[in-house]
């Protein structure tokens, strides 16, 4: 069986406005993750569910499509505005009564979760998997194709068709600050990259660039022979994402007071 619970169907609205398909999984006790996907993902995808049901041995899980991604409305910023569906999750998730949330992103949700964390806060810990710490990286043949997918309409029409997801037409304006720019300010609440060295996206230097600017509490995980985000997730790799999370949080004597 794909699923042994059905997740609960949410439709989220960000500050800004933007529809947000989203699942919840509910989970004994006060912590949720939040799930994040990378880009043209979604997390009705079997990859997704299947890492959303590892999580869920530990805790609650809201598993979200990006705007201009899956079921979700608007149109996709690639890391930007995408901060305000992160916060648009983490609102549902206190509504429903979890008091420790946990971030937890792949690839371009890693990024974002990074940045989400930074600028927003009010979460318990943060998770980021196979993310990015710069922009416009272009040092791979995966990584030319994605940006030949953003930056050219005809680009922007086959990942449409071939995947369902609407990317913005405008790049941006101003320039979104980069993960490792803003890092650094998630402390002290606990961070966790993780980052394989056999990523044919963001070779490993990102992951110890992200790292390496980020104040502690920090760990980060090479993971040998690990490719990339969620296609490259094992079971094992998200049994121990998730005990980390509970000794991350447990360790903090008060859950994170959300900002206003």
């Amino acid at each position: 069986m794909e699923d042994v619970v059905m997740p609960e169907p949410l439709t989220l609205y960000t500050g800004d406005g933007v529809r947000i398909d989203a699942g919840h999984l509910p989970g004994d006790g006060d912590m949720c993750f939040i799930l994040a996907h990378g880009f043209t993902c979604s997390w009705r995808q079997p990859v997704l569910r299947r890492i959303a049901r590892g999580l869920n041995r530990h805790g609650g899980v809201i598993g979200i499509d990006f705007r201009g991604h899956g079921r979700s409305g608007g149109h996709s910023t690639v890391g930007d505005r995408e901060v305000a569906d992160v916060d648009a999750a983490v609102a549902a998730a206190r509504r429903r009564g979890y008091s420790r949330i946990v971030l937890t992103g792949f690839s371009m949700g890693g990024a974002i979760v990074v940045r989400h964390a930074a600028l927003q806060g009010g979460v318990d810990a943060v998770v980021s998997v196979s993310a990015p710490a710069r922009w416009y990286y272009r040092g791979t043949v995966p990584m030319r194709r994605v940006h030949w997918v953003i930056e050219r309409r005809l680009g922007r029409m086959v990942v449409r068709l071939a995947r369902g997801t609407r990317i913005a037409s405008k790049g941006w304006d101003p320039v979104p600050e980069a993960p490792y720019e803003v890092v650094g300010r998630i402390a002290p609440v606990p961070l966790l990259v993780v980052h394989g060295d056999a990523d044919p996206f963001f070779p490993l230097e990102h992951g110890h660039q992200l790292y390496e600017a980020a104040s502690h509490p920090k760990e980060l995980w090479v993971e040998p022979a690990f490719g990339h985000a969620e296609v490259a997730a094992t079971p094992d790799l998200v049994k121990r994402i998730g005990a980390w999370a509970m000794s991350a949080v447990s360790a903090t004597s008060d859950p994170v007071t959300p900002r206003d």
